[in-house]
């Protein structure tokens, strides 16, 4: 079934308006960059282009070189090894199956907000040990930090990552002094420089593990289900059994056509050029994924669902040093979340229109499907 006429405008046609102008653009002080091969010479460039841009030390993708090595080879393998992996799979299944056995079928839900976020906040809090009574509460701070970010109020966003700040404290408080085994207190363990990590350390990486997964798992499941609802023959052909790169695949390629993680900054460490456009040192630099994994000049059809033809160059998890360490551990909770879907139903066929989720987000506020 066609979706329903969209309620709002679609940011993705600006920025395809946008890059087709100028691929290299300067806006409200900053550059910012729509084209495909534009982006990938700045983001495989950190000795030109530095990750460093926000005035919060980021752990670890706010550091550069062999310092972000270092911090990289301590976190990845909490988001990598294959038997932590596993251990998310056993956890994200139950997880899923919890949140679709409290509906009755047939069923007309909110995928975002009503399975998304649900499904996102539960299977955090059982990966990082914290207290289940916290779902409510990270429910509602993934609502309002969308608010927030929408904004522009950077008081109101400040506000909200004070927050979730605080929550990631309490988390840490809660462990002090007690024998506890899992992956909050393992992190706790480590050693940084031959001593403990130190609060400020524990709480930037946790923040970067969670306050930006959160909300970004809920939107990539609505633009799955979304993409499900209006593409039956998809649907069909995952629901008749394919295998997991074939599945995995397919997920990507669906992320890339609507890329809820729109951008990522960098800092100019010497003037430059790009795609024509003169960048000073200090400038910030702002990457478009969404924009750039819509290239005409890379994808001939962007819209044309091509998994295998399109893979090595979709940008879904970003490029080079600083590519997505999350991304095994994001797709298999996106694995995880669509296959139970579709195990768990015969259809998802639209019930409402749905409508866009607007600029710095990506994706869609609301997918309202009906499942039978």
């Amino acid at each position: 079934m066609p979706a329903p006429p969209l309620q709002d405008r679609d940011p993705r046609r600006e920025y395809d308006q946008a890059r087709q102008t100028c691929p290299v653009q300067r806006q409200a002080g900053k550059v910012i960059v729509y084209g495909h091969p534009e982006v990938t010479e700045v983001v495989t460039q950190p000795e030109l282009f530095s990750s460093a841009v926000s005035r919060f030390r980021q752990l670890p993708n706010g550091l550069d070189g062999a310092e972000h090595q270092q911090w990289r080879a301590l976190t990845d393998p909490y988001l990598m090894d294959p038997e932590n992996l596993r251990e998310v799979e056993h956890l994200a299944r139950q997880v899923m199956r919890e949140v679709l056995g409290g509906l009755t079928l047939p069923a007309t839900v909110e995928a975002v907000s009503d399975l998304g976020a649900r499904y996102a906040v539960r299977v955090q809090l059982r990966w990082l040990g914290w207290q289940a009574d916290l779902e409510g509460q990270l429910l509602d701070w993934v609502q309002e930090n969308r608010r927030a970010s929408r904004s522009g109020d950077h008081a109101w966003t400040g506000r909200v990552a004070e927050a979730f700040d605080a929550i990631i404290r309490g988390e840490l408080a809660r462990r002090r002094g007690q024998e506890r085994d899992d992956v909050t207190a393992r992190l706790m363990n480590e050693q940084g420089s031959g001593r403990p990590l130190q609060d400020e350390a524990l709480v930037s990486v946790l923040r970067n593990w969670t306050s930006g997964d959160l909300g970004s798992l809920a939107l990539c499941a609505g633009v799955i289900v979304a993409f499900l609802a209006e593409h039956a023959e998809v649907q069909a052909r995952l629901r008749a059994g394919v295998t997991t790169q074939e599945f995995d695949a397919a997920l990507d390629e669906i992320l890339r056509m609507d890329d809820p993680f729109v951008a990522n900054r960098r800092v100019a460490l010497r003037d430059t050029r790009l795609g024509g456009v003169a960048v000073a040192r200090g400038e910030v630099v702002q990457v478009n994924w969404t924009a750039a994994n819509r290239d005409p000049r890379v994808f001939a059809d962007p819209d044309a669902f091509c998994p295998a033809k399109h893979a090595p160059d979709n940008l879904v998890y970003g490029l080079g040093p600083h590519a997505c360490p999350g991304r095994a551990l994001s797709t298999l909770e996106l694995h995880v979340f669509t296959e139970e879907l579709l195990r768990a139903t015969h259809s998802v066929t639209w019930a409402a229109a749905s409508t866009r989720e607007l600029p710095p987000g990506g994706g869609y506020a609301t997918v309202v499907v009906r499942l039978a």
